[in-house]
Order: C-alpha cells, then structure tokens, then sequence
C-alpha cells in the first residue's frame, strides 16, 4: 500500500507554557499550605474543621490531576501532500452514522452529516456509509432514501466549486460560498440557488411527511409494519452501492436498525457500534473505521486524508491506535451562558493529554483502525494475531463468514473494491445483527466496544490504552467537525448527568484506569489524566456539595471552618490567585470576561445538580437498589449559525426532574442562613467568635453562583422551578437546619 518514504506523515510538537505552569505551581503550593496549616492547628479542631480538611484534600488532589494533565502540551502537524505521494492506493474507510430517536434527534440532522460524509474528498468507491438507527424509525430511513437522491446534485456541487462545509443546513444558512475564483460567476450563482431550492424541498419533505411515514403499511415501507422502538427485527436496506467502482461516484450507503427484544439488554451505543462494525466486516470490511453522532457534520472535507496522516505513518503504524478530532461546535450562543462549549478545555486539557498516551476516545469523530477494535496488541502488529478456528469462534461467533473477515483483517488483508458484493451480504449481515448474537463471545468483553458503562467511549479508550496503545489528537485547519452544543437546563443536565455517570461506573468497575497502571501499560500520568475526568464530573461534585453544606452548618451552629487568624491570607490568596488565573486563560483565548464567568458559574450549578445526581444513581446500583440509564441528548436544529438575537436563548430552564432537586435545595439553604444571620437568631458561642465574614462571602458567593435557580423562584413557564421540587427543597432545608440544631444540644 506504501511507497518508501523518508519524510514523516505527521509532526508531533510538545511546547511549554511556563506562565501557566508557574501559576499552577503556585496554586498547588498554596492549597498545600492550608492543609498544613489546618494540621498544625491543634486548638481548632472540630467536626467542622475536620471536614473541611478532608474536602480540601480532595481539592488538592483535584489540582494535582489538573497541573500534571496538562503540563506538556503538545499539537500535531499533518502532511496530507505527502500521504498521497507515500501511498500507491488509498485503503478504504468504513464511516459510521449512530442516532437512537427521530423525535430527539430530528432525521434532518442526520440527512446532513450524512451528505457531509457523502461529500468528502476522497475516493469515493473506497468509502462506505452505515448509519445505525436505533429507533427503528421509517422517517429516519425515507430522510436518508431522500437524501440520497439529492446528494447526486450536491455532491458534484461541492466538489466543483470547491465547498469547505459540506452539509447543506449550515452552508445555506450564510452567504453563497465557492471557491475565490468561481464564488462571483453567474453560473455558480444560478447553481446555488438551484441547490437551495432543491435542499428546501428536501427539508419541507422529510418535516411534512414525517407523520404519513410514522406508521407505514405499504411498499418498501413494509419492513417498519408492526415494529416498536424496542421490539423488532433487523433491517438492512441498501440504499445504494456503487457497483461499478465509479470514482466520480457516490460513496455506498447502507441503513441497519438492529434486531430489539424487550427484556434484553442492548447495550446502549456500544451495542449499536459492534452491531455496525461486524455488519459493515461483513460487506466492505475497511482497515479503519470512522465514526460520529448524528449531529457532528464535517466542516473539514479533506478529514480522512488528514487523520491517515497519523495512521499510515511509519511509526504511527505502529503504535497508533485511534485518531481523535476534538468537538468543537457551531451556531453557539454569545459568552457561552450555559459553560458547555469546552473552548478552554479543549484549548489546554486536551492539548496537554494529548502530550501523554494520547487522547481520550471522544465517542466521535474518531478514526480507528479495525484490527484494534477486534482486540489486537500493538506487540502482535508486526507478526501479526493468528488465532485458530476455535479461538476465532470463542470470541467473535459461530458465523463463517465474521470469522474469516476477522481473520483477514487481523492479516491485514483488505477487500478491493470491485471483488465487494454489499447487497449479497444482507442475509447474514442479519444474523449477525441478531440481540442474541453475541451470547457466549467476546463482543463486549475484549473485542468490540466494550460494555459495562454508558460512557462507553471513555471505556473504549481506557481498554486500549492499557494495552499499550497511543492516540494522536489531530487539528488541522480549518477545524474538522463541528456540531451542535445542547441547549441549557435539563438538555445540559441530562448530557452531563450520563457523562459522570459513565465515568464513576468505569472507576468502580475491573477497569479503573489505576488498575491499569498496577496491572497493565496505561503510563501513569495517562492514569492521572484519566483520574482527572473521573473527578472532574464524577467524585469532585460530592465534596463541593459537601464544602457548600459544611458552610451552612458553621453559620447555623456560629461555628467556623475557615481560618480565623492570619491563616484565612492562604485562603484568600488561593481564591485570587486562582480567579486571575482563570479569567487570563479565556481572554488569552480571545474570550470575554463574561464567558469566564458563565462558565464559573456553571461548573458549579453543573457539578450540584448533574454530577450529585450522577453519584447518587451511582450508589443505587452499587447497593443493586436500581440500574443506571442511558438518556439522549435532545437535538435542536439551529434556526441560524448566529442566535444572539433571540433574548431567551441564553436563559436556563427548568424541569420536574430531581435532578435541579441538589441546587435547589442548597440555594434555599443558603438564603435560610442569610436571614439566620442577619436575624442574630445564631447561638452565642463564647469560647469563640462563630462564624465570620469568610463564611458569609462564601454564602454569598454560592447564591450568585446560584443565580438562575434564585430567578427561577420567580419566573413563569418553562423558566420556573416547578413548585413539586421547591416543596421538596424546602423540606429537605428544614431538615438540615433541625439536624444542625440537634448537634449543637447533643
């Protein structure tokens, strides 16, 4: 496949930034100090002050795993000139399309990633489209048989005029764009009306007839009569193939809705996931796989070619695993008012992780080669993984068929694009596809995406690393994919809910990353990276609300747990230090002071409510008192690429879920102790002075953190805390002023 090269496909650059790395110094040291000094403060200690140390023990700990992640950043350059001077073929690519609710996740958003996967510069009988529809919706599968039939017209418009995005939605929502010399032509003027016109016809279609296609009985519809979302057969339908190898064709696009059965567990997405790569094994069997959400379009249409740059490269070859694009989005709000655009994390966090093992496997736009996921070490890629029959049958199936794909691309053998017959597979592709398939094999457990946790990506991830595997993080420019940020209130909560559920479920499982460091060849600051995550949105939540109870009970009981002396200088100091450093990483990046403080805010309403609830759902399936649930994230089509002008947008909403029940409560409890003390209704402590003005400016400060719950007492409609869960709040406040009061008689 390679011609002999000398000139290395990819360039991998650590850097430093040693303003930063002085100033985390710094920060470290100072939340060192206050555990010193809380050490040595022997006539202070007290229950308060007890847990007030183990809170900011974690609190260093946190920033331990923060400072060593992203202490040696690093970025790659790629040469895709030079692949396609190195290579005398190009090998092919299996893409992958997953969505699980038309009502969630609207088919219009998944017609248009489809037509961006469609539209790629690249050979386009060496690609194939498999899209997962989970919801077994006959919308889904006529948005895609007519989107087909308009990437005919599309796909030749865009590579003719150059076109960088490549899905209709967003490129339509601005100013006609080509290419500089054919952008002011009348022919590419009347061209792009035309292709407006015939994208409105195409958007109209899909929304007008979604409810005659809701329930069809007649037709090629017939496959979706008498089905349910969790109740129904497989369905394979080509909707087209190219046959004849045209390289001025259209890439092959298949439809698979797996076989459901209630009463058994499907696995989520990475149930989805193994589903398409054994059936898309079985019809193309690509060397490397890519794979995005529903709503991630590409904006980068050169993206294959750049992230083979890594894994055809001589010595990524053969150390790497996966290629990872970060998420990065579009149609976004002004200052971030919800903190879940990740613009600073993924500038500095994923900049530095990339500096270690390599990057997390985001769950999308991702590369990976097939071999890996079918389990391969990177020991065995030069000799190769022989397995025998028994061996190939133990762990991927009974079927003939799978195991001779396995074992050809475990070899290294790849089909050649006029010896591949794709409607001629689908009998078996069924088979494979079955719920009841996997039983017994390896799929789930060593091979395929591995199961045993909804955040089935980081899992991913994790297991590859461990065996000794690197990632690459790979930015070219422009950026490769970009996607839809979720909006505010429960939509943010629910995504964020399920992220810190999947993580607490990967650390108190076999696969904790510091079990593989101990056991297996995850390096150990790729273990603290891993344990950062982890942290970051599941076990750090449970000691700031901690922290924020603890600042309750001291003002109720006028107790303290800050320092009194000239000790409260290292708090203080820490506190500034910290916010300076914050506010100049986001005007470093070109962000406003108001971005900084959306996201202040936010990471603490989001680890309160989101990452409290995760916890709790958490322990409930420890103590085997319920199962974690795998929730969707809603979609919403982007009226525009700028919503700045809509007053709403930015505004948190609100519903009955218990999971705004943390928040709730603990700003009902801070605005409580507020008329506590201004009421003098504290007891008299005359041993001595009670609580102080550190613990009141930390009230105060949680109560702005806490502001849009405080508005949402007075709002009206979807903007309102519904009342179910303030009555369920104030009890819980008034409980835990009753039990504060109890310890003070006990």
């Amino acid at each position: 496949m390679a011609k002999q090269n000398f000139l290395p496909l990819y360039e991998k650059n650590w850097y430093k930034l040693n303003y930063k790395r002085v100033t985390e110094s710094l920060l470290l040291i100072l939340l060192l100090l206050l555990l010193c000094y809380r050490v040595i403060s022997v006539k202070n200690y007290s229950f308060p002050w007890f847990v007030a140390f183990l809170c900011e023990s974690w609190f260093t700990i946190s920033w331990f795993f923060t400072l060593t992640t992203q202490w040696s950043p690093a970025v790659i350059k790629t040469y895709p000139d030079r692949l396609l001077q190195s290579v005398q073929e190009l090998p092919a690519v299996d893409m992958f399309v997953t969505t699980a609710d038309p009502v969630l996740e609207p088919p219009i958003i998944t017609v248009n990633t489809v037509l961006s996967l469609l539209a790629l510069d690249y050979p386009p009988h060496k690609l194939a489209c498999y899209v997962s529809d989970d919801g077994c919706s006959p919308l889904t599968f006529y948005a895609l048989q007519e989107a087909f039939k308009f990437a005919k017209f599309w796909v030749p418009f865009c590579k003719k005029y150059n076109v960088q995005v490549r899905a209709p939605l967003r490129y339509f929502s601005g100013k006609p764009e080509g290419s500089t010399d054919s952008n002011n032509t009348p022919e590419f003027k009347q061209e792009w009306l035309q292709m407006k016109d015939m994208y409105d016809n195409l958007r109209q279609k899909i929304e007008l007839d979604e409810f005659q296609k809701s329930n069809p009985c007649h037709g090629e519809f017939d496959i979706f009569s008498n089905t349910e979302k969790t109740n129904h057969p497989t369905i394979i339908q080509v909707i087209w193939e190219n046959k004849e190898c045209l390289a001025d064709g259209l890439p092959h696009l298949i439809y698979i809705s797996r076989e459901k059965k209630p009463k058994q567990s499907h696995h989520f997405k990475a149930g989805a996931m193994n589903v398409l790569t054994r059936v898309s094994g079985l019809m193309t069997n690509a060397p490397f796989i890519l794979n995005v959400d529903c709503d991630m379009i590409v904006n980068n249409p050169k993206v294959v070619l750049h992230a083979l740059c890594i894994l055809l490269d001589s010595k990524g070859e053969k150390e790497v695993a996966f290629a990872q694009f970060p998420q990065q989005f579009y149609a976004t709000l002004k200052d971030d008012p919800f903190g879940n655009q990740m613009a600073i994390l993924i500038k500095y966090l994923t900049a530095g992780i990339a500096g270690l093992q390599g990057p997390f496997y985001g769950g999308t736009n991702c590369f990976h080669r097939r071999k890996v996921i079918y389990g391969l070490f990177p020991d065995s890629m030069e000799k190769g993984n022989r397995l025998s029959k028994d061996e190939l049958e133990q762990k991927f199936g009974d079927s003939k068929e799978i195991m001779k794909t396995v074992h050809d691309a475990l070899e290294g053998k790849t089909y050649l694009p006029n010896h591949t017959n794709i409607s001629m597979a689908i009998d078996i592709a069924a088979q494979v596809a079955s719920c009841g398939y996997e039983h017994g094999t390896g799929w789930g457990k060593y091979v395929g995406w591995i199961y045993g946790s909804i955040a089935e990506d980081k899992l991913l991830g994790l297991t590859i690393h461990e065996k000794g595997w690197r990632s690459e993080l790979c930015t070219p420019s422009p950026i490769a994919f970009t996607g839809f940020a979720p909006g505010g209130g429960p939509i943010a909560m629910a995504q964020q809910k399920r992220w810190a559920i999947g993580l607490l479920e990967i650390f108190f499982s076999k696969h904790c990353p510091i079990f593989g460091t101990i056991f297996h060849k995850l390096t150990l600051r790729q273990c603290l990276a891993y344990m950062w995550i982890i942290n970051y949105w599941g076990l750090k939540p449970l000691f700031e609300l901690c922290y924020a109870c603890l600042l309750s009970y001291c003002i109720i009981t006028n107790s303290n747990f800050l320092p009194m002396d000239l000790g409260i200088c290292i708090s203080i100091a820490f506190f500034v230090s910290y916010k300076i450093y914050t506010i100049s990483e986001y005007l470093s990046a070109g962000l406003s002071y108001r971005a900084w403080w959306n996201n202040q805010r936010m990471s603490r309403i989001t680890r309160m409510n989101a990452g409290f609830c995760a916890f709790v759902c958490i322990l409930l399936k420890l103590l085997r008192i319920s199962d974690t649930v795998f929730d969707i994230t809603k979609k919403d089509v982007p009226v525009r690429d700028d919503a700045e002008d809509d007053k709403d947008a930015g505004r948190f909403t609100f519903d009955e879920s218990l999971v705004f029940l943390s928040g709730t409560t603990i700003l009902l409890l801070q605005l409580t102790i507020m008329f506590i003390k201004l009421l003098g209704l504290q007891p008299l402590m005359p041993t001595h002075n009670g609580s102080g003005v550190g613990e009141i400016f930390c009230s105060i400060y949680l109560i702005i953190c806490l502001w849009p719950f405080f508005r949402g007492l007075f709002e009206k409609g979807k903007y309102r805390i519904p009342f179910s869960l303030v009555s369920k709040s104030i009890i819980l406040t008034w409980c835990f002023i009753h039990l504060c009061k109890r310890t003070m008689h006990d």
